[in-house]
């Protein structure tokens, strides 16, 4: 930024303002995810259709009286703009995603290979990892799953952070020296060789897949290829229902959703310690 004019003040950050995309909340658990425009309506479950305009320069935290029923108007986590991702692929759940950023060390700055965009949610949560000086590279063989996440990232205005790529499996990458790359297709261990040399030295690796047999696959093509650290594991998140007098746990709940696997790419020169 240039001028101080550029700046918003730190309190108008918390008002909402025409172009926001704003959660909008009901007590039974039903959300919608919106962006503010003037002139613009919005159908709901329980009550007449809200008109959006009049949102702007309300306190994100809100409370809409419905009539029928109270809508809060909050800012939208990375989780609700995940969930919320317009999709016609597998969904990828925030309890994988989150250990994924960690586990790959994806931050700030980061420049990220992902083959298979799918639907761009994973993509949307490794966009806002890495801003505002990172990228992610990100590749599928259908353009229409292509032309999909392009709209759920610039519905999140993540699309600046994100090059999208058509590509053919086995096919060489132009961009290399990636701090991670991150797999979610069928056969990733037929991508091992042409990931390696994408990789920057001691990179991370993230395969996604949902069968024991295609991470056994992929553990054992990893290994031939002399990466390290391979790690599989899986996640499961159990919800607690926390109320006075007769907390317990849910009775659904999300259990098996992807097997992770993780390594890092070591290079094949040795040196001497002396």
């Amino acid at each position: 930024m240039s001028t101080l004019e550029e700046v918003k003040p730190a309190e108008s950050l918390s008002l909402i303002q025409e172009g926001d995309l704003v959660l909008v909340w009901f007590e039974d658990e039903v959300s919608y995810l919106v962006e503010v425009a003037r002139g613009k309506k919005i159908s709901i479950h329980r009550g007449r259709p809200l008109e959006t305009e009049a949102w702007i320069g309300l306190e994100f935290g809100s409370v809409l009286d419905c009539g029928h029923a109270l809508a809060y108007l909050l800012r939208p986590t990375t989780e609700d703009l995940m969930m919320k991702a317009n999709r016609e692929s597998g969904v990828i759940y925030p309890k994988d995603a989150g250990f994924m950023l960690l586990k790959a060390g994806i931050h700030a700055g980061s420049k990220v290979l992902e083959i298979g965009t799918g639907s761009g949610a994973l993509t949307l949560v490794l966009a806002k990892a890495v801003q505002p000086t990172g990228k992610i590279f990100t590749y599928d063989r259908r353009e229409d799953f292509m032309e999909l996440a392009r709209k759920n990232l610039r519905r999140a205005k993540l699309l600046d952070f994100v090059s999208f790529n058509k590509r053919e499996p086995r096919e060489p990458f132009a961009e290399k020296v990636f701090d991670a790359v991150i797999l979610d297709i069928p056969t990733p261990w037929e991508e091992v060789e042409v990931v390696r040399e994408a990789l920057g030295g001691g990179g991370s690796l993230v395969s996604l897949n949902p069968t024991f047999n295609q991470i056994e696959r992929m553990a054992e093509a990893l290994r031939q290829t002399g990466f390290i650290r391979i790690e599989s594991c899986e996640l499961l998140l159990r919800p607690i229902l926390a109320r006075e007098g007769k907390t317990r746990p849910v009775q659904r709940m999300v259990s098996h959703t992807e097997f992770l696997v993780f390594a890092t790419k070591a290079n094949a020169q040795t040196h001497s310690p002396h």
